[in-house]
């Protein structure tokens, strides 16, 4: 019979204290960052059963987004997600707190100042950021992102860049570009896909400029603006443009307006998301609606049920307004 590894074991093999191990497995502060993963790390090698640690009933979650973000530009999507997990998280007696972080911080000591019992990610991290979170041994659900092992809930990001490429398609256009910051991030790379899926089914090969993903640069919108400048001075510009998310469709709508160019007699724009402001843009933007309430909602339910393999999609479906020429 396998014997039981208990805090006292952990203690003596790391020369520290029994309340010191206590601390470090349950993320409670008091502790420095290399005895901590120390202690981690002797108890993941003697076999310590983590799971003990989660029999309490969850009372404080962490919602966490990654400083890369431009979070000015990224709330219109990430606050409906946000209110609708408190509002869950109120139900359920959770408090919940908020918190931006990056791979330069030290991650465990800002995320323990919450001494949260689980925590919620949302939109891109790195591996090397989410092998830190994981290194805390709290329970993890990923929101708007996918990593190995690792309970996540998404938007149905590929469906929706096919229905929306498919949707240009069936207006007539036939110089489609699809626009984003990057293809690291799982969600833009869905979409991307989506995107060349349609193009195939269509058996339409667009030229390798019109899949346009802004030069890395700090500030995000100045390099999308760069990328979209780019799009409209080629020689064949497109006519139409599926851009990776709503704030990037806008400012495809502000650099059309600039040069005259009729939306969307002369080019159709299509964004994804539907925030708040899609609707209001002249001409509204056709767009991607994505529930961000249920995405609140269900991260949560996965946590409280504990569901460690979970990858759920959501159902996307196209808003249709005068951007696209519908």
């Amino acid at each position: 019979m396998t014997k039981t590894v208990r805090i006292r074991d952990i203690a003596a093999a790391c020369g520290v204290s029994p309340g010191a191990v206590s601390r470090a497995l349950k993320g409670q502060p008091g502790l420095r960052e290399e005895t901590r993963l120390r202690i981690i790390a002797v108890a993941e090698q003697q076999g310590y059963d983590f799971s003990r640690l989660r029999s309490d009933k969850i009372k404080r979650v962490l919602f966490l987004l990654h400083r890369q973000h431009n979070i000015s530009r990224a709330m219109p999507f990430y606050s409906p997600l946000f209110l609708s997990l408190e509002s869950a998280c109120r139900e359920q007696g959770i408090a919940l707190s908020f918190l931006s972080i990056g791979p330069g911080d030290a991650v465990a000591d800002r995320v323990m100042l919450h001494q949260p019992d689980a925590l919620i990610c949302a939109g891109f991290f790195e591996p090397e950021l989410l092998a830190l979170l994981e290194q805390l041994k709290l329970p993890l659900v990923l929101v708007d992102l996918w990593a190995p092992n690792l309970p996540c809930i998404n938007p149905d990001n590929m469906q929706g860049g096919y229905l929306a490429t498919r949707h240009l398609l069936e207006q007539g256009r036939k110089r489609i570009a699809f626009l984003a910051s990057t293809l690291s991030h799982y969600s833009i790379h869905q979409r991307e896909k989506g995107y060349r899926k349609a193009l195939y089914e269509a058996q339409l090969l667009m030229p390798p400029e019109y899949e346009a993903i802004a030069p890395p640069q700090l500030d995000t919108e100045r390099s999308l603006r760069q990328a979209i400048d780019e799009l409209l001075a080629l020689p064949e510009p497109p006519d139409a443009i599926f851009a990776y998310n709503d704030a990037t469709a806008l400012l495809v709508l502000q650099a059309c307006a600039q040069r005259d160019l009729r939306v969307p007699e002369d080019i159709a724009v299509v964004g994804f998301d539907d925030i708040e402001t899609a609707a209001w843009a002249q001409p509204a933007l056709t767009t991607l609606a994505v529930d961000k309430d249920r995405l609140g909602q269900q991260a949560l339910e996965i946590l409280l049920d504990n569901k460690t393999d979970t990858n759920l999609l959501l159902p996307v479906h196209l808003m249709i307004r005068a951007s696209s020429g519908a």
